[in-house]
């Protein structure tokens, strides 16, 4: 209808096309974000208006919430990824919205640039984010499924000290993980290396190190006081 209407909306917008918001995967998200798109914007159907018996849009709500946590986690603005309820008559509300997403992530500048993070650092931070999807997404499914359907309830959920345990157990201490294994496989490092690097303070980058070498994926290389992948 925007384009009927001669809405006028932001060009910089690359519109993909899906049958469902629900299909959204956060693999999708990730991978523009990978391709140097500085922001991602979901717009599909309002809550109870889904068009499919799935509900596709509480899948999308629950992707936000996921995908904004890891934003914030390797230290990108969450206000990259936005979620917005627009029906298919709703063109002047659609532009409008289009352009207010446009301008906040433009205000935010170049991915990775506006936060300070070396593009190298980035890189490999949302790597690693895209490589453990299918974990996260299991993740999800097995952990973090909110029982009612309900806007409200899903972003209580998504706002509890619950999830943010769930997350920090189960989530980030896999990214870090990850994070410290790419790091290694490049070259040895001390612990004050990796948590510059990742983003940590040192005693947690040294209680994750003890961890990964308590299971024998890396060891301590005494001659370069550094650790290193078995």
């Amino acid at each position: 209808m925007a384009g009927v209407s001669r809405q006028q909306y932001a060009s910089d917008i690359k519109i993909v096309r899906v049958m469902c918001t629900g299909r959204v995967d956060l693999a999708f998200i990730y991978r523009a974000l990978l391709n140097g798109k500085d922001g991602v914007f979901i717009g599909g159907c309002w809550p109870g208006e889904c068009h499919y018996l799935t509900q596709g849009n509480y899948g999308a709500l629950s992707t936000l919430h996921i995908g904004r946590k890891l934003l914030e986690m390797i230290g990108l603005s969450p206000d990259r990824l936005r979620l917005d309820y627009i029906s298919a008559s709703e063109g002047s509300r659609y532009a409008e919205v289009i352009n207010d997403f446009s301008s906040k992530v433009k205000a935010l500048g170049p991915l990775g640039k506006g936060e300070g993070i070396d593009e190298t650092v980035l890189r490999r931070k949302l790597e690693v984010v895209y490589n453990l999807v299918p974990y996260i997404k299991l993740v999800e499914r097995e952990r973090l499924r909110v029982p009612v359907r309900s806007v409200e309830a899903y972003n209580a959920f998504f706002d509890s000290d619950e999830f943010d345990k769930i997350f920090q157990d189960l989530v980030a201490d896999k990214v870090e993980l990850s994070q410290i294994m790419t790091i290694l496989r490049e070259k040895p490092c001390s612990a004050g290396e990796i948590s510059e690097i990742i983003g940590v303070t040192p005693g947690e980058a040294a209680n994750q190190l003890n961890r990964t070498a308590r299971q024998g994926f890396i060891e301590f290389d005494e001659s370069q006081m550094r650790f290193c992948v078995v």
